[in-house]
């Protein structure tokens, strides 16, 4: 079967997983082209010098993207995972990213839905429906985007009201009862002049994951969302674009693999002291409480809870354009607000070593003002002003080892054994100023600059209690008030030069930012809330965009460099004093990331369409030391050597219809999931295959067919959590194989 797999993936790419976004033909040409608005205007995509990969709706739909997650692998150097049910993505591009979980730690790829940033983790899963397409940036946005970009951004792009009536829905129904439809409507009220879009969408599943005390599956879905979108043409120089949105996620919490770590046997004992790997599910291991884990299947599981991630979110959005002849003002106005309430069985485990409550509300409020020039002009420049608040507060706790109170649960339990919750507020007031420029030279050189000043300022206020039960904090073991101004310079420098009218190349230099701040995770040491430094990058790439053939193929090339400054750096270590596990956040003192990435497509006959991207990346610590441990030469976490992503449509006319056949091949190398590079805390070549048959009819607006997602059954680590103080490794897991049916209606 590996070999089966692997002459598949051989093959695929000889052929040569971007999808068609937004396209429009060119009169001039008769090619259809990629329209994006990466750098707020609509551009081409071959045209805009930065790296830059476009899906568009259907392909998102076809793909079963109704997540952030199910982004993962669909552009060069993109891994995203999640050690939670409904929140918390950690997204990483070209190696840079962020392990924290807690929700006041901004990742170092920003996630926008519709131009509002979206900083907070717990309100990043929902909205994808409905969409027009989604960009992936890759590399620092120091300029039109600054705020926390060091890695990278994602535009999450909605459709918009159309100017006639227009209707569609989504279903399918597959494996673990899984069920996920989505439908929209819209077109005008008065026509040229007002215009709405309504859509929604809702998922559920039973979940891939077995409780064997219970029978019960976990990791299940059953969430919703919904999305109203208002359009407003008054006069030919004013566009208005106001939405509101809304949605829940009920789905249980994450229910993890736990792997025994602590030897009972001579011979199960490993040359780290931990049990060895051929022992893991012999018996002779098992976590502190005693349990172990005989069972290698990774879906599997003893819970002693089943809990439930609750997350609400609702916001609204308005993008007003005045168009002044020779430039626009823009403004877009946001506000978001998350709510989550998550009971987890964090040991995974018969036994109650460890239940976690994560509670947690936010909110934030953003303006961002721009003025830039109309049309194709010699110089195109934008300015702007960026304004936003931030405000979270949290009430979480950990219950600890409640399995060793033999007594009255509602009595004070032995020292050291009880409740730890850390309470805290954090709100941040941003604030940026921006503006970039591009000149044309010559009519085929043009250079760009930009700049832009951000500022972050955070106060915090942290209390760090005991209590014997849940809510009844017995005593506080300490208070941190705290405020601090994080700010920095970040800016773009680029040269693009047409060397024909299908070929460009491009080289740029930008410089990065992430704010620093205060870590909100649990912890008994006051010292570990000393606040942590900005994360600064310089980041160097040459590119190549181009199309052959008379457009039948498109080949995009890129080289990078990054020099990091401070990287921001999350891990897990044992306190030596206690040896428990304890959160650690710190900057390392840099990192050195270079890397190639190539997208190619090609519609070699009608009704073919191929694609291939791929990325080849050396991602390493330099000079950093943590904890009285060297972490230097070791490679980052998340960041493969090598990926590639493939796939393969073709068309052709069957039984008075059209028929489709889409295959789609995602391979990775090995990934470290922790910065230590600790072997049994990494993951080793996988192979995701995807395949899908579809058919719909010449005179009619409906397609039917057939999916099959991960259909080699590729197991998929999400991500592995070392819990060694307590005696055990947690696996979270991506979904297993699923195979469907699904119909799709356009009016």
């Amino acid at each position: 079967m590996h070999a089966f797999r692997t002459r598949i993936l051989s093959c695929t790419a000889l052929l040569a997983i971007a999808a068609p976004a937004f396209a429009q033909e060119t009169p001039d040409t008769g090619r259809d082209v990629v329209i994006i608005t990466a750098q707020k205007r609509a551009e081409n995509i071959q045209e805009v010098p930065i790296a830059v990969t476009a899906i568009g709706g259907e392909a998102l739909q076809d793909l079963g993207v109704t997540d952030v997650l199910d982004l993962n692998a669909l552009a060069p150097s993109l891994q995203i995972k999640t050690d939670d049910n409904a929140a918390n993505p950690k997204v990483f591009i070209r190696g840079i990213g962020l392990n924290d979980f807690n929700p006041n730690t901004a990742g170092a790829v920003a996630i926008y839905g519709d131009g509002v940033y979206i900083g907070s983790p717990l309100a990043q899963m929902g909205q994808f429906f409905d969409l027009e397409r989604v960009e992936v940036l890759r590399g620092p946005q120091g300029t039109l985007y600054g705020r926390n970009t060091t890695g990278g951004a994602i535009n999450v792009i909605s459709r918009k009201p159309s100017d006639q009536l227009e209707a569609d829905a989504y279903v399918e129904y597959g494996t673990y009862n899984s069920i996920t439809t989505e439908a929209g409507v819209g077109g005008p009220i008065v026509p040229g002049v007002l215009g709405y879009r309504v859509a929604g969408t809702y998922v559920t599943n039973d979940g891939y994951t077995l409780n064997r005390l219970t029978g019960n599956r976990g990791n299940d879905a059953d969430r919703g969302s919904l999305r109203g979108t208002l359009s407003w043409t008054p006069t030919d120089n004013f566009e208005g674009l106001f939405q509101v949105r809304y949605g829940r996620s009920k789905g249980g919490s994450i229910l993890a693999y736990n792997r025994s770590l602590l030897p009972a046997t001579v011979q199960a004992t490993g040359p780290d002291g931990f049990c060895a790997p051929a022992f893991y599910t012999s018996g002779d291991c098992t976590d502190l409480a005693g349990y172990a884990n005989t069972s290698d299947n990774l879906y599997q599981g003893d819970y002693h809870l089943e809990g439930k991630d609750d997350v609400e979110t609702y916001g609204a959005s308005a993008t007003l354009t005045w168009d002044l002849g020779g430039m626009s003002l823009v403004s877009v106005s946001g506000y978001d607000h998350a709510d989550r309430d998550d009971v987890e069985d964090t040991d995974a485990g018969p036994t109650d070593i460890v239940t976690a409550r994560y509670r947690a509300k936010q909110w934030a409020a953003s303006e961002e003002l721009r003025l830039q020039s109309n049309g194709d002009n010699a110089l195109d420049w934008v300015v702007g002003l960026y304004l936003a608040r931030d405000d979270l507060n949290t009430n979480s706790y950990l219950d600890v080892f409640r399995v060793a109170n033999t007594g009255d649960p509602n009595n004070e339990l032995p020292a050291g054994i009880g409740v730890f919750g850390w309470p805290f507020t954090q709100t941040t007031d941003s604030y940026a100023i921006f503006g970039q420029a591009d000149y044309d030279i010559t009519d085929r050189l043009t250079a760009t600059i930009g700049l832009r000043y951000s500022a972050d300022d955070k106060s915090f206020h942290y209390d760090a209690n005991y209590a014997s039960i849940p809510d009844d904090p017995l005593l506080s073991l300490f208070v941190i008030d705290d405020s601090k101004k994080f700010d920095s310079v970040s800016g773009r420098l680029g040269l693009k030069y047409q060397v024909t009218d299908d070929l460009n190349v491009y080289a740029t230099y930008n410089r990065g930012f992430k704010s620093g701040g205060f870590f909100g995770g649990q912890t008994t040491d006051p010292t570990a809330l000393t606040p942590y430094n900005d994360e600064k990058v310089d980041a160097y790439e040459v590119g190549l965009k181009s199309q052959l053939f008379d457009g039948m193929v498109t080949a995009n090339l890129s080289a990078f460099f990054y020099d990091y400054q401070d990287l921001q750096v999350y891990t897990l270590i044992v306190d030596p004093t206690t040896n428990l596990t304890v959160q650690n956040f710190t900057n390392a003192s840099n990192a050195e990331i270079s890397g190639l990435e190539a997208e190619v497509t090609a519609s070699p006959m009608d009704g073919l369409d191929l694609s291939l991207s791929a990325s080849f990346l050396d991602a390493k610590y330099k000079d950093f030391q943590s904890a009285g441990d060297d972490y230097s030469g070791n490679t980052l976490p998340n960041a493969p050597e090598t990926s590639l992503n493939a796939s393969a449509r073709y068309e052709w006319a069957i039984f008075g219809g059209e028929a489709s056949a889409q295959g789609d091949v995602a391979y990775r190398t090995k990934v470290y999931y922790d910065t230590r590079n600790v072997e049994r805390l990494s993951d080793g070549d996988r192979t995701f295959v995807n395949l899908r048959f579809g058919w719909k009819p010449d005179s009619g607006n409906w397609e039917f067919g057939l999916f099959g997602r991960n259909i080699f059954d590729e197991t998929n680590i999400s991500d592995i959590i070392p819990i060694e103080g307590l005696g055990f490794d947690l696996f979270s897991m991506g979904a297993r194989r699923t195979a469907g049916v699904f119909l799709r209606y356009d009016y």
